[in-house]
């Protein structure tokens, strides 16, 4: 399982402690704690609603879940994550998924439908780069309530404008856009905005304090990340699935292959 999570390329490194980072060499790294090197400098958000890069994605595909996710044992199909199953009604407008029961984010708050549908209003209203995975849709910022919505704790809702392939539809939500996040603890981080030409909402859905902050439920939680530096998780303990072998995880930013070939040979990474 731990290793399917991090297929999308072995995970990486940073740095997990103040004092490991500290120290020169790495060679006494514990045991549950895998440290390797590459370059990380192309994040700019831990948010998955505005996070579009390839580092950010390995980070969030172990840190966060989605309605479903894709089987990387085939990555021409879809599997569950949070959903338990789904449909598709017979004109091919509305995709209706079941969660698993007895979920909870790494906050120990439940997973309901009601964070799903949020996840996805936040993602849309933002109007982040990655925003366009789902307003293709025919999803706006003044439709999103009504098109992605929660019919109950445990059964979302979303509806596209036209009939599409279901597995173009399944493909794009397991894009890091549409990763669910722990609603009661983002809007305890909201910030209040302005609305303007350019952005009508008066509140930011707590994205200055997700940059850098985490409200997910995936294998791992994010504890830190130092921009061009270093980004460090930690094992989920309140993960709903297999439990992480490794304890933490240590992205370290080394851009240059003959760097990381250094750090390796010299044992400060693995």
């Amino acid at each position: 399982m731990m290793l399917e999570k991090f297929a999308v390329r072995s995970l990486l490194a940073g740095v997990a402690m103040t004092a490991l980072l500290a120290t020169p060499a790495f060679a006494v790294t514990p045991a549950d704690t895998l440290v390797e090197g590459f370059a990380i400098d192309d994040i700019i958000s831990m948010d998955p609603g505005e996070a579009f890069e390839l580092s950010t994605a390995e980070v969030t595909g172990n840190t966060y879940d989605l309605l479903v996710r894709l089987d990387l044992s085939d990555p021409s199909k879809v599997k569950p994550d949070l959903a338990e199953s789904w449909t598709v009604s017979d004109d091919g407008l509305t995709y209706t998924f079941k969660l698993k029961p007895g979920m909870k984010f790494a906050s120990g708050n439940p997973i309901t439908a009601a964070d799903v549908a949020y996840s996805f209003e936040r993602a849309i209203k933002l109007d982040k780069s990655p925003a366009f995975i789902i307003n293709q849709f025919g999803i706006s910022g003044d439709n999103v309530t009504e098109k992605a919505k929660a019919l109950d704790d445990t059964t979302f809702q979303f509806v596209v404008d036209k009939a599409y392939a279901p597995s173009f539809v399944l493909n794009c939500l397991s894009a890091t856009v549409a990763s669910v996040v722990d609603s009661k603890l983002v809007k305890e981080h909201v910030a209040a905005a302005t609305p303007s030409a350019d952005y009508k909402w008066d509140n930011d859905f707590g994205n200055a304090w997700l940059k850098t902050g985490y409200a997910g439920s995936g294998q791992y939680k994010l504890r830190e990340w130092r921009a061009n530096e270093a980004v460090v998780l930690e094992r989920n303990d309140n993960y709903n699935g297999e439990k992480a072998k490794l304890a933490r995880v240590i992205y370290r930013n080394m851009k240059e292959s003959s760097a990381q070939r250094l750090a390796l040979e010299a044992g400060d990474i693995d």
